[in-house]
């Protein structure tokens, strides 16, 4: 299928990342996958060899402001997905490389697209529920808004709050159009890293056979990471103007649902998964008011999505490739 697009994924070797590249080398489409690292163990885990043969690589850093303009112009890119981001924990640990990646590295993005602005479609990026803080809510309902002023009670949630500022900057100043969409709990294969990894990482442990305790529960709102890369995706080709900033739709779960659909894939998981007492700092009932201005928005019912996981986890199992230290678990350590 050849339609003009030319996209540009970055941070493209990530969770989120190794997705979008997937939905996008399915459709056909042109994609440039821009990253630091040269690990492509996530890609690996959901598309085959000769899907990834499709992929363009240009290894790079996301804070060389010289490097993603001459990638954005050598490619003739038209579309760009911006996802290069440090975690939450890598924020906390150095704030001042959080800083240059989260911000710095947004800055650039916008840098090259105004350059190139009269051929290139709106900016999309994630933002995170993290700009917001627990009592953030509407007191009258317990409902995060999408519009509710937020107070980040961490460097990663600052980060976001002002890649969210500079976007509307970019807008007032320069007309460079963006879209910013605030995920919460996403799941899926390849997440291996960040706050709320568990759940994926205890759908992983239960195929293995290994315990695992999550570090959250209590309900939480869930994406499966396919329906986030089309959803970045389509606002990529939604052609709105401004600067719109999102939160993700998607399937309120708790511990009890969790247990409940990866036994239903693999019975006997309700005695290797526990979790924590702590729960996250975030309401569970998130609006997700005009998100349906990027077009339908596909949300994969929570078993489903844990059904899908399980069972390509399953897979790499089947051919060996299924490693724990690869998705965030402890080693197997050989009976004596």
């Amino acid at each position: 299928m050849s339609t003009g697009e030319r996209f540009l994924v970055t941070g493209a070797l990530g969770f989120v990342g190794a997705w979008t590249v997937r939905a996008l080398v399915r459709e056909g489409v042109p994609v440039v996958a821009f990253d630091l690292g040269t690990d492509r163990r996530r890609l690996a885990s959901i598309m085959t060899d000769d899907e990834i043969a499709n992929v363009v690589f240009e290894a790079g850093d996301i804070t060389d402001s010289t490097t993603v303009d001459r990638v954005i112009a050598t490619h003739d890119i038209t579309k760009v997905v911006h996802l290069a981001a440090l975690q939450v924990p890598f924020c906390r640990g150095d704030p001042p490389l959080g800083a240059r990646v989260n911000v710095v590295g947004t800055i650039n993005v916008f840098e090259a697209v105004r350059r190139r602005r009269d051929v290139m479609a709106p900016v999309v990026y994630t933002s995170s529920i993290a700009v917001f803080a627990g009592d953030d809510t509407d007191p009258a309902t317990g409902r995060l808004l999408a519009t509710a002023t937020g107070h980040p009670v961490n460097h990663y949630g600052v980060f976001k709050m002002a890649n969210e500022g500079n976007a509307r900057v970019y807008w007032l100043d320069n007309g460079v159009a963006s879209v910013g969409v605030r995920p919460m709990t996403v799941y899926g294969v390849g997440r291996d890293q960040g706050m709320t990894s568990g759940p994926t990482k205890a759908i992983a442990a239960a195929v293995l056979g290994q315990p695992y305790r999550v570090s959250f529960r209590g309900p939480t709102l869930y994406q499966y990471a396919e329906d986030v890369a089309r959803t970045l995706i389509a606002a990529s080709r939604a052609g709105l103007d401004g600067a719109r900033v999102f939160n993700l739709a998607g399937a309120v779960a708790d511990d009890r649902d969790l247990v409940d659909a990866i036994r239903e894939v693999v019975p006997g998981a309700e005695d290797l998964i526990t979790f924590d007492a702590a729960t996250l700092p975030f309401p569970s009932e998130i609006d997700h008011d005009g998100l349906d201005a990027i077009g339908p928005v596909l949300v994969t019912p929570f078993a489903e999505g844990v059904r899908s996981t399980a069972e390509i986890f399953r897979d790499l199992a089947s051919d060996g490739r299924l490693r724990p230290e690869d998705h965030g678990l402890e080693p197997l350590v050989a009976a004596h």
